[in-house]
């Protein structure tokens, strides 16, 4: 696992947790920075910060030290195929435990297969 700040432009990763003191992390997870949300650098600013980031849609500029406290998951190079389907086992590990009947259902990405 590594940190936000460490990813290169083009990169992505799924976010696994926000470090940040609770105002702060409420305050970015309204604009999508949730555990299982998938984030691509997009590019930096000149001197390095602040980098733009794309999460859900959205470009979002954060400095250094607030990106380096957002854990994240790094998958090596992989197919969209596979891409898709780590970011559903992330949501699924994110979500609190379901009744038995809505974990036999199908996720939308096995919907697609």
């Amino acid at each position: 696992m590594s940190v936000l700040s460490e990813l290169s432009v083009g990169q992505h990763g799924v976010v696994m947790a926000l470090d940040l003191p609770e105002s702060v992390q409420n305050h970015l997870m309204h604009m999508g920075f949730v555990p299982s949300s998938l984030v691509t650098v997009v590019r930096r600013a000149p001197a390095g910060d602040p980098t733009v980031y794309l999460v859900d849609g959205l470009e979002i500029a954060l400095r250094h030290e607030t990106a380096s406290a957002i854990r994240v998951k790094v998958p090596r190079t992989l197919s969209r195929q596979q891409e898709m389907e780590l970011l559903a086992s992330a949501r699924q590990a994110a979500q609190p435990q379901e009744s038995e009947s809505a974990q036999t259902a199908p996720t939308p990405v096995e919907a697609l297969r």
